[in-house]
C-alpha cells in the first residue's frame, strides 16, 4: 500500500499536496500540518442493512459508581463501560485535583483505575497525592505521552482511564507535534475506538483557548459521550462542573465543588452557599433566585452608583454580560425618568459566579435602584424576572421551582412576574420601584 504526503490547514481543513506558508483556500497563514493519506485497494466491506429497533434485546447499562455521589448524580448513575467523558477547564482550576480524587476512591473500593499523565512525572504526581492526602490506598498511575502505552493499559481491562491531557499524546502512525489537529484526531479516535471494545472508560482531559472552548478539533466534543465543563474563578474557593452533554444521562447539570486543602469537596445544598457574611444594612446589594440547570440557588447582586468625574461615565458588569447592563440602564432611564447619565454604575454577581439565566435582570435594576437611591432593600427580599425593553417584566424558566425554594428558605417579599392572568407579581419595573423606594415612574 503507498503513502502520499499532504498537507492540512487547521484552519479550514483543506489539502495541500505541497507545504507553503498561506493556506490557498482560506488564506490565513501557518496553518498548514502534514498528514498522511493511504491509497490502495478498497477493503470489501459486508452490507449493513436497518433492522427493527423491536426485535434487538434491550440494553442494560452496568454502570461503575465513581464514588462521589454528586458526580454520579450528574452523570446519570455514575460511568458506562466504554464511554468516552471529555473534561475541560482553565489552567488550574483542579481538574488534574478532581481526577486524582476520583482515581483514588475508586482503587479504594477495589476498582481497577489508571490513572496516565503527558503533564506531569511521576514524582510531581506523588507529590500532589500526598499533599492531598491520597496514599493511604492504593494509587495507579503512569507518566507517559505515548498513545500505545494507553492501549497497552486497556488490554489490563481497568474500570477507568484518566488521560491528562489528550493534547499532549502522540500517535506513532501520524505525523505532527502533539496537539496538533492531525495528532488530537488520531489519538482520540483510537481511544475512543478500543474503549468500546473493551468496555473501559476513559476521560480525556482537554486544553481551552482564550475563549474557553476545547482546544483541537471540534469534532473531538462530537466523538465523546459526555462534555464536562470545570468552571470558577482561581480567586475563589467554589468550583462549578457543568455536564454539556451526556448520551447516558441527563445534560445541562451542575455540580458545586469547595475547593479545600484535601482536594474537591462537594457541596451538598447551595441554596444560601454564596451569601456568606452578606450585610443586609448596606445599600446596593439584592438577592437573586437564580437556576443554573434545574437546581435554584440564591446569589447576591451588588451595583454602585457614584457621581462621575470623566466624560464618558463608566459601565462595569463583572459575572455577567456588559451589554446586559447597558440595556438595563437604557431601559431604567426611559422607563423610570431618572438620570443616569452623569453617574458611573458598576455591578457585579458575589462570590465571582458567571452568570446567564435571564432571571437576573429584575435583581440587577433592584440593587442599582438601590445604589441610586443609598437606600437599602427589604433584608429578607428576592427577586427574579426578566425585563424587556418596555419596562416590563417577563417570567423566566423554573419559576415554581423558584417560588418554592424562596418560600422554603423563608425569604419576602418575594418579587417576580406574574405566572398566569390570575397570578401574583409584578409586571412593570416602575411598580416594583414604587413598592421598594415610593418612586413611580410612567411606566
Amino acid at each position: 500500500m503507498k503513502t502520499k504526503s499532504a498537507y492540512v490547514c487547521t484552519a479550514c481543513k483543506a489539502l495541500s499536496p505541497r507545504w507553503q506558508g498561506q493556506c490557498p483556500k482560506c488564506l490565513a497563514w501557518n496553518t498548514l500540518e502534514p498528514a498522511v493519506h493511504k491509497s490502495g485497494p478498497v477493503r470489501d466491506f459486508p452490507l449493513n442493512r436497518p433492522v427493527d429497533l423491536r426485535e434487538l434485546p434491550a440494553l442494560l447499562e452496568d454502570r461503575v459508581s465513581s464514588q462521589l455521589s454528586g458526580l454520579d448524580g450528574i452523570l446519570g448513575s455514575g460511568f458506562v463501560p466504554g464511554g468516552v467523558i471529555l473534561l475541560g477547564g482553565e489552567p488550574g482550576i483542579g481538574k488534574s485535583t478532581l481526577l486524582l480524587q476520583v482515581t483514588a476512591s475508586m482503587e479504594s473500593s477495589g476498582k481497577g483505575v489508571v490513572y496516565v499523565s503527558g503533564e506531569e512525572s511521576l514524582s510531581q504526581i506523588r507529590g500532589r497525592a500526598e499533599r492531598l492526602g491520597m496514599l493511604g490506598g492504593r494509587l495507579t498511575v503512569l507518566a507517559t505521552n505515548q498513545m500505545d502505552d494507553i492501549l497497552a493499559c486497556m488490554e489490563d481491562g481497568p474500570a477507568l482511564i484518566v488521560v491528562d491531557s489528550v493534547q499532549t499524546m502522540i500517535s506513532s502512525s501520524v505525523e505532527g507535534l502533539p496537539g496538533s489537529v492531525s495528532q488530537v484526531r488520531a489519538v482520540a479516535t483510537a481511544l475512543t475506538e478500543r474503549a468500546k471494545q473493551l468496555g473501559v472508560t476513559v476521560i480525556l482531559v482537554g486544553h481551552v483557548t482564550k475563549d474557553g472552548q476545547i482546544a483541537g478539533p471540534k469534532l473531538l466534543e462530537h466523538m465523546v459521550d459526555t462534555v464536562l465543563y470545570l468552571e470558577g474563578d482561581k480567586e475563589h474557593l467554589f468550583r462549578i462542573l457543568r455536564v454539556v452533554k451526556n448520551r447516558f444521562g441527563p445534560s445541562n447539570e451542575i455540580l458545586l465543588f469547595e475547593m479545600r486543602e484535601k482536594g474537591m469537596s462537594v457541596i451538598e445544598d447551595p441554596s444560601t452557599f454564596f451569601l456568606q457574611a452578606r450585610d443586609t444594612a448596606l445599600s446596593g446589594t439584592a438577592l437573586v433566585m437564580s437556576m443554573e440547570s434545574q437546581r435554584p440557588f440564591v446569589v447576591e447582586v451588588q451595583a454602585l452608583v457614584s457621581k462621575t468625574f470623566l466624560a464618558f461615565p463608566r459601565r462595569t458588569a463583572l459575572g455577567f454580560d456588559a451589554n446586559r447592563l447597558h440595556l438595563l440602564i437604557a431601559v431604567m432611564e426611559k422607563r423610570l425618568q431618572i438620570s443616569l447619565g452623569q453617574v458611573d454604575v458598576y455591578a457585579k454577581v458575589g462570590g465571582g459566579l458567571r452568570m446567564k439565566d435571564p432571571g437576573l435582570d429584575l435583581g440587577i435594576v433592584a440593587a442599582i435602584l438601590s445604589s441610586f437611591y443609598d437606600r437599602p432593600l427589604p433584608e429578607g427580599a428576592v427577586f427574579w424576572g426578566e425585563v424587556d425593553l418596555n419596562g416590563q417584566i417577563r417570567p423566566v424558566t423554573g419559576h415554581d421551582v423558584r417560588l418554592r425554594q424562596a418560600a422554603n428558605l423563608g425569604y419576602a417579599p418575594m418579587v417576580h412576574p406574574k405566572a398566569g392572568a390570575k397570578g401574583k407579581g409584578w409586571s412593570r419595573i416602575s411598580d416594583v420601584q414604587k413598592m421598594l423606594f415610593g418612586q413611580a415612574g410612567p411606566g
